[in-house]
């Protein structure tokens, strides 16, 4: 236990740094964008503004992550990060719009940015990203994979800043700058488009992966004490954590160790699956469903 804690206590550790490493820099960003004029950096500011909120979420959810289950909460605090990504969207659309309006005014009359200032932001903002990508891309769960995906992504966009700054120094393209700015943020509204997609249809409590809803009707089908499989639901907690339920019609009745090696079966079968929860309700042969 304690050793589960400790690790526990690790990825929440190098969340924490990466949070405040990448919230810090967002806010030198805007600052940095306004004074060296640069759309380009607005633009990628909205974006670290967008994994700041990504990575702050992840670490709240972390530490939330050992607290049991509630009357309230009855599947604990997994769809939290649902509200999360909604938010996240949010800002990130509203960041996005306010970056255009000035992008792409001004790729009909386009200004030379402070191209000395933009090349020490560039090269501030690789180090700080990949500091950050550095430190989490020791952790070993999901979460951190996935945040050091986007400081890996956040890196990258730097180094195109950075690349950018230096082609202005030596020729005079100003147009640059808007192009990178408006590139950036199309790139940001469309993986917000799919994140919102992915976020609402879990909402719904849509089927999150239709291979699996079918592979999970089969096998329980597939049993010969199995009549018929009705009501069989599956949804997702947060897109990770699966929940599964489905009323399984007898061929005829069984015993009470009949019923118990029929459940143990079944549990073998869906134990690949990695369900969170599972509810199987047996219903006798010629037995009415109560949820007709």
């Amino acid at each position: 236990m304690s050793h589960h804690h400790h690790h526990h206590d690790l990825a929440s550790e190098r969340m924490g740094w990466a949070f405040f490493l990448n919230l810090g820099f967002t806010v030198i960003e805007f600052i940095g964008g306004m004074l060296t004029n640069s759309t380009a950096i607005m633009a990628d500011a909205i974006h670290d503004l967008g994994d700041s909120l990504s990575i702050g979420l992840a670490w709240v959810l972390n530490k939330l992550g050992n607290k049991s289950a509630t009357h309230q909460l009855t599947y604990g605090y997994r769809r939290l990060s649902l509200v999360g990504a909604l938010l996240n969207a949010v800002v990130l659309v509203g960041g996005s719009i306010w970056v255009l309006s000035m992008a792409i005014p001004r790729l009909l009359d386009p200004v030379m940015p402070h191209t000395e200032g933009m090349l020490g932001l560039a090269v501030l903002g690789v180090l700080v990203n990949g500091f950050a990508a550095y430190k989490l891309s020791k952790g070993k769960s999901l979460n951190e994979r996935v945040l050091n995906w986007h400081l890996i992504e956040d890196v990258l966009g730097w180094v195109a800043v950075l690349v950018v700054a230096l082609i202005l120094m030596v020729v005079d393209w100003p147009i640059l700058d808007p192009l990178l700015s408006v590139a950036f943020t199309l790139f940001i509204l469309i993986n917000v488009v799919r994140t919102l997609r992915e976020t609402l249809k879990i909402f719904l409590q849509g089927n999150p992966d239709h291979g699996m809803y079918h592979r999970i009707a089969e096998s329980l089908q597939a049993q010969p004490e199995v009549a018929d499989v009705h009501h069989l639901h599956l949804w997702s907690l947060d897109g990770e954590h699966h929940v599964c339920t489905a009323h399984i019609v007898l061929a005829q009745e069984l015993t009470s160790a009949q019923q118990r090696e029929l459940k143990q079966r079944i549990a073998e079968q869906l134990a690949p699956f990695e369900l969170a929860h599972t509810t199987i309700e047996f219903e006798l042969p010629e037995e009415p469903c109560r949820d007709t």
